[in-house]
């Protein structure tokens, strides 16, 4: 063999041991992705049990973050091509964490803890209360993760998202909020309603948009891109408001075309039988 074929073969050497090393950085970019989700799951948690003011507003910012994180993993390894059953379960594993034992515990920290206006007894009755409500969510975000190959029922980032950003909103106070928290027992059990009623949307039949099919890497028209970066300024600048109005608009408009569907179905079940 000349000394030319031997350079040959130790350039095409190199060559395939860079390309390895490309490729298994490209399988890293989605397990990153959902490294940060799991991480921003986890500081939330931490943030809701040490249960400050700011620490509420700092885990509901959190699950925010890991929501954003939870959309760029899955768009990342399709535009890669490194879908693998592994990064799925791992996407499981930690959306579990993030958007179902995060804004539980974030819930029942924010809702129960800071009630001052009951007594002992019954203030322990809204605690039980309040962790029975927080687990049914919890146990329904694990059941909604179960099924995600089928796109029905609210997902868990948007359900995680509606607890999230009416902890943003309020950071600061209102009716019958203390400063970063609930202090009025009828809030309280309004408030772990609403946890119990966005688990059972997420256990629903109801059909929530996906967004999946949106042509992100097409070209756009210009008035799109103009309106979209209107909304991220009005994001940015008024997080609390529009925040909380794209999350209740979100699971609102779902519900609002579930129920529009069925009495149409109805009606023309209606006007149809002899």
């Amino acid at each position: 063999m000349s000394e030319f074929d031997h350079r040959e073969i130790s350039f095409e050497g190199r060559r395939t041991r860079v390309q390895a090393k490309f490729r298994r950085g490209i399988f890293l970019l989605p397990a990153m992705m959902t490294s940060a989700n799991l991480l921003c799951g986890y500081y939330a948690v931490v943030a809701s049990v040490i249960g400050n003011p700011e620490d509420f507003n700092h885990a509901a910012k959190a699950i925010g973050i890991a929501i954003v994180f939870d959309s760029l993993d899955g768009r990342v390894a399709r535009l890669t091509g490194t879908n693998t059953e592994f990064g799925v379960q791992f996407d499981s594993l930690a959306d579990v964490v993030s958007f179902g034992v995060a804004p539980a515990v974030l819930a029942y920290s924010w809702g129960v803890r800071s009630v001052t206006n009951l007594a002992p007894g019954a203030l322990r009755q809204l605690g039980h209360f309040g962790w029975l409500c927080c687990l049914a969510f919890l146990i329904c975000c694990a059941w909604r993760l179960a099924r995600f190959k089928y796109f029905v029922g609210m997902p868990t980032p948007a359900a995680a998202g509606v607890i999230a950003s009416f902890i943003h909103a309020f950071h600061k106070g209102g009716p019958l909020l203390d400063v970063g928290a609930i202090y009025d027992w009828r809030w309280s059990v309004a408030w772990l309603l609403l946890a119990v009623a966005l688990g059972g949307l997420m256990t629903s039949t109801i059909r929530f948009y996906s967004f999946k099919d949106l042509p992100w890497g097409k070209k756009q028209p210009a008035v799109l891109i103009l309106l979209t970066l209107l909304l991220l300024a009005v994001i940015w600048n008024f997080s609390e408001i529009a925040l909380l109005s794209l999350a209740c608009a979100y699971a609102i408009t779902a519900v609002t075309l579930h129920l529009v569907r069925f009495f149409r179905h109805r009606l023309v079940s209606r006007t149809a039988s002899p």
